[in-house]
């Protein structure tokens, strides 16, 4: 099956959260995610990154399988690799999308202040260009047609 890399043995691979700049726009979706990068030692890093790049020009998700702490195997869909050669072989290089943690989300919720959304509503509701009778000709000027 090619739409998986999956680590067979070795420890669990430790994952970086990343805030490089072009890395933050891999996360660009509708959903929170988080990105994080991870190295994998490799016998066959450039196959690899040909794998994942057959997957993205069909538009399928390719998955990292592996092992957690636990022993539980896991995936994270992976959106960018590269493999390189190190003086230990080849590190294949891995940036990853992850759903949130319930921490993270709550310590999101917690630095929210309520405050200032009351503010940004009100200045929503006193903007005069959303108002659809400060303007009656604004369909005609557009061009609309009724």
């Amino acid at each position: 099956m090619e739409d998986k890399i999956t680590i067979i043995e070795g420890p669990t691979p430790v994952f970086e959260d990343i805030n490089d700049g072009w890395a933050v726009g891999l996360n660009e979706s509708p959903i929170l995610y988080d990105t994080i990068f991870t190295e994998v030692r490799t016998y066959n890093g450039p196959a690899l990154v040909e794998r994942c790049h057959r997957a993205w020009k069909k538009q399928t998700p390719i998955y990292l399988h592996y092992k957690n702490e636990d022993g539980l195997e896991e995936k994270a869909p992976i959106v960018a690799a590269r493999s390189i050669d190190s003086d230990q072989g080849q590190v294949l290089l891995l940036w990853l999308r992850q759903l949130p943690t319930y921490d993270d989300i709550k310590n999101l919720a917690e630095s929210f202040n309520e405050e200032d959304f009351e503010d940004e509503i009100e200045d929503f509701e006193d903007d005069d260009d959303l108002d659809d009778e400060a303007d009656g000709d604004d369909d005609e000027d557009l061009g609309l047609v009724n």
